[in-house]
């Protein structure tokens, strides 16, 4: 991958960690700062699914990096893109069922790490 698409897929997964973090321990304090619109007694009801979220971005997380880790350039490039339209994915879906901004601060990064890492 070039220099452009490593850093790029670098940084998403370090926005996957911070979710991740989020979600499976901070949710209560943070949440209601970050998703404003939902009422607050809404996220100590909701610690468990937070949770199980947490997890999966973390999947994320740790695909994005172990691609950044392989030698084989068409591996790191067909790793790197599967979790890249994964993220993308659940980006939409994020945007879609809870906070639009999501789109932005999952699915715009990650159609750029798609495009970086493909040309």
């Amino acid at each position: 991958m070039s220099v452009a698409a490593t850093v790029v897929v670098a940084l998403i997964a370090l926005i996957h960690v911070y979710i991740a973090i989020f979600e499976m321990f901070l949710w209560e304090q943070r949440g209601p700062k970050v998703f404003s619109s939902f009422d607050r007694d809404l996220f100590p009801k909701t610690v468990a699914l937070a949770q199980n979220q947490g997890i999966y971005n973390a999947f994320l997380a740790a695909g994005l990096i172990w691609s950044l880790f392989i030698s084989t350039d068409d591996w790191q490039r067909n790793v790197a893109v599967a979790f890249l339209l994964m993220v993308a994915v659940a980006g939409v879906v994020g945007a879609l069922t809870a906070e639009r901004r999501i789109a932005f601060v999952q699915t715009v990064p990650a159609v750029i790490g798609l495009v970086l890492v493909l040309i």
